[in-house]
């Protein structure tokens, strides 16, 4: 019979925990990068995320005219814009899938919305950011297109406005 000697076992265990513990590390610093995602403006242009959002703080905002939050929070979406719009900040407002086009357009008109209004006519968008279904749900992506924060619901904008301020800061 084959025996190692004892404090073996040991070492085994204290160089699992180590890597298990550098993997947890690890993983508590990485951040998800946004997923590049191609769409359709409400004037029928096109857009790819990866030009487009390059190099600024991007707020991606999942949302629905049928949704009374989504109704609630956009004049803060709007303020939040217009507020940090000239610092390399932008936004993006994607209306779901189920949302009639027609209305949309209205909402986007009508409440003249200053920042770009995408049509997910078939849903690859709300896919591609993690099968997005509750609306609102707003992504912050920093400038090297990782998200930051995930919001279901309304935001804290205050809150918010702070974060936005620390990534547009960061080179």
């Amino acid at each position: 019979m084959n025996k190692l000697p004892r404090w073996t076992g040991w070492v085994v265990l204290g160089v699992a925990l180590a890597a298990g513990a550098g993997f947890a590390f690890k993983g508590s610093l990485a951040r998800d990068v946004a997923p590049p995602v191609r769409y359709v403006l409400l004037d029928g242009s096109h857009h790819e995320s990866q030009q487009a959002w390059a190099g600024k703080v991007m707020l991606v905002n999942f949302w629905a005219t049928s949704c009374t939050t989504c109704v609630k929070e956009m004049p803060e979406v709007v303020a939040t814009y217009q507020k940090y719009k000239d610092k390399g900040f932008d936004t993006l407002a994607v209306a779901m899938s189920y949302d009639p086009p027609a209305y949309v357009a209205n909402f986007a008109e009508s409440r003249q919305l200053p920042f770009k209004v995408a049509m997910d006519s078939t849903g690859d968008i709300a896919r591609s950011f993690g099968q997005v279904q509750l609306t609102p749900t707003t992504f912050l992506i920093n400038k090297r297109g990782e998200i930051v924060k995930r919001f279901v619901g309304e935001p804290d904008f205050n809150a918010l406005h702070a974060t936005i301020e620390k990534l547009l800061a960061e080179s």
